[in-house]
């Protein structure tokens, strides 16, 4: 893929949309192209948190530890972020994400993402958005699992 056709894929992204052509150039020129084979992980929860990564072709999990063993929490399509709220945070990943197709990514790193940030606050007003839409479709889904959590208790 050329660095144009990165900028386009980059445009497509709904925290970018808003970016100037000119600076997603830049951002794209500064990030690192990277590829995973199917079952290969991008980062494990616990590791620091020094990059976010845009997903331009391929599908991967976003899977959680628990005692029972991971337990797969969302996936990721083309046009996707992960791992800006290590970044954010300023924490260790809050997940690992594993490629479940063969992927193709733009590894931002932390530095670069947060100069983004600076540089444009109509990005920072998106990634409020999206983290927030991503916290009440995990409170929707942790309400109806505990819900049935306890309805099997009664039930037994």
């Amino acid at each position: 893929m050329m660095l144009q056709d990165e900028v386009q894929t980059l445009r497509q992204v709904p925290l970018f949309s808003r970016v100037a052509p000119a600076k997603l150039k830049l951002l794209a020129f500064t990030s690192d192209r990277v590829s995973y084979r199917t079952g290969e992980t991008l980062f494990h929860q616990g590791d620091p948190g020094d990059a976010a990564y845009v997903i331009l072709a391929g599908k991967a999990d976003i899977l959680t530890d628990s005692p029972h063993g991971q337990i797969k929490v969302a996936e990721l399509d083309n046009n996707s972020i992960v791992g800006e709220i290590a970044i954010l945070c300023n924490v260790a990943r809050t997940a690992t994400v594993k490629a479940t197709t063969p992927i193709e990514a733009l590894r931002i790193r932390k530095e670069d993402f947060l100069k983004l940030l600076a540089d444009y606050p109509e990005v920072t007003i998106e990634i409020v958005r999206v983290l927030a839409d991503r916290l009440g479709r995990t409170t929707t889904e942790l309400t109806e699992a505990r819900g049935k959590a306890e309805r099997s208790v009664e039930s037994n």
